[in-house]
């Protein structure tokens, strides 16, 4: 039975990854790159010094801190099994269409990022919003905004974390005391019950968590990959060769696209750092700015660290080591067999190391959005006990991704996360011009040596918004 699931779960992905999503995402992008006068390439600046923007008031979630969590869920595992899996299924080339994806998409991630900030709620505790909260005040649309959480709960909660946790497992694989039969319980236990420990916490442990170790693990992942790429250095020239040879085989790509290094890459890629998805713009929107251009900004550098750096580590440090991808190797296998090769004993468990930490926090980010979908669907924060019923729920799933197929997860995570995308992307290019009018108020702001502040009436927003408004003399807003 599992295996006929698995059969139809591959088909629906790869028919959603052939023609559909690929005509979209790459459509989408090249036309908020080019509306947005190439924003996310020439704004490079103003991404840094927005990321170190504190809220005025000390309170709420800085851009750091709201940029951490939507890392904490873009840099995860896939930036390393995925990128694995890509290379020795899809080959070389697949890095060139993954760098690709992410430059293009980069420009989705401002504009859904940006959409996010302009329409999003304020309440007691803080802000909030994302695509849910922009498809409803917008276009009026409940249902289908009920519709793109419900995919959030299942892509998160379900797919990504269930993969998470298989990914995870899987590295403890090359060790003598491994089972195959008893391991993976144990594994996927242990971080089941941890991962509920932390989310008793709630939201705000689990910003402070993700803000604490992303920097670190990212840092760390980056040192040891570029130490195998200089003790290789030679191997370089032939590997940037072998991208883009792979890259533009015509006969390859086109004899069977399903498994080529285009579909790999994108989907891979897509999976990485999430540009258009619509999951970024709920952490986003959480963020105390002076204008919303500026968390998008924010986005775009996170998209940028996600694919550009850290899934680019992995690639070059794999193939720089000599040792050659196959599908028999393909996931944790390929990196620590290309680990081994330059750095002996030590890169295994190195590679087991980052992908406790990587796992972990893209557990706790996923969850994250997962609770803000709750919330819009409940239209409230869940009672107590709804919560704790969630949260053994969410462990109970983490518990079982671990001694599934890998094959059967990542087949839903793509197509729960390419139903999200089918949802955002029309929305967002839909609304795309008054995030690109928030664009040029901000240009036009910068240009005049002001910081950029804004206010809905300054881009003839015809939407009611809670935030944004204007003060009147007496401090009342318009």
């Amino acid at each position: 039975m599992l295996q006929a699931l698995e059969s139809a779960v591959g088909a629906v992905s790869d028919a959603l990854y052939s023609y559909l999503l690929i005509i979209l995402l790459v459509g989408a992008g090249i036309y908020f790159t080019v509306a947005t006068r190439f924003a996310p390439f020439r704004l490079i600046r103003e991404q840094l010094r927005a990321v170190t923007e504190k809220p005025k008031d000390g309170k709420g979630v800085s851009s750091f801190q709201a940029l951490m969590v939507s890392t904490a869920s873009r840099v995860g595992t896939g930036n390393i099994i995925g990128v694995s899996t890509a290379l020795c299924l899809g080959g070389f080339g697949s890095v060139f269409w993954m760098w690709l994806i992410a430059l293009i998409g980069s420009a989705s991630a401002l504009i859904e990022s940006t959409l996010a900030q302009i329409y999003k709620k304020k309440d007691k505790d803080g802000c909030y919003g994302g695509p849910a909260y922009y498809i409803e005040a917008t276009l009026r649309s409940r249902p289908l905004a009920i519709v793109f959480s419900v995919f959030l709960i299942l892509t998160y909660g379900v797919g990504f974390n269930m993969l998470a946790s298989y990914n995870l497992q899987s590295t403890f694989s090359p060790y003598a005391f491994y089972d195959a039969g008893v391991t993976p319980w144990i594994i996927g236990g242990t971080v089941a019950l941890l991962v509920g420990y932390c989310l008793i916490g709630g939201g705000k442990r689990i910003i402070s968590i993700s803000s604490l170790l992303v920097p670190m693990m990212g840092v760390a992942y980056i040192l040891v990959a570029l130490l195998i790429v200089i003790i290789n250095i030679r191997a370089l020239p032939s590997v940037f060769a072998e991208i883009f040879r792979g890259a533009f085989d015509l006969r390859a790509i086109f004899g069977g696209f399903g498994g080529s290094c285009v579909m790999y890459g994108i989907k891979r890629g897509l999976f990485s750092n999430e540009a258009g998805v619509g999951s970024a713009p709920n952490a986003s929107a959480s963020a105390a700015v002076d204008h919303p251009v500026r968390q998008g900004l924010v986005q775009v550098l996170s998209v940028f660290l996600d694919t550009i750096l850290v899934c680019s580590a992995t690639a070059f440090m794999c193939m720089c080591s000599g040792v050659a991808p196959s599908p028999t190797l393909s996931g944790a296998a390929y990196v620590q067999a290309s680990l081994s090769a330059t750095l002996g004993k030590f890169g295994p468990i190195f590679i087991t190391v980052a992908m406790a930490l990587f796992a972990f926090t893209t557990l706790l980010g996923n969850l994250y959005y997962v609770d803000r979908a709750l919330i819009y669907i409940l239209k409230r924060k869940p009672s107590r006990g709804f919560m704790l019923g969630y949260h053994i729920t969410a462990s109970l799933l983490i518990l079982l991704g671990a001694v599934l197929s890998a094959d059967l997860l990542w087949g839903i995570a793509d197509i729960t996360m390419g139903a999200m995308a089918l949802i955002n992307i029309p929305v967002i290019l839909i609304l795309s011009k008054y995030a690109i009018r928030a664009i040029k108020d901000y240009d036009r702001q910068r240009k005049e040596g002001k910081t950029p502040t804004f206010y809905a009436d300054s881009i003839g927003l015809p939407h009611k918004v809670d935030c944004w408004q204007r003060e009147d003399s007496s401090g009342k807003t318009d």
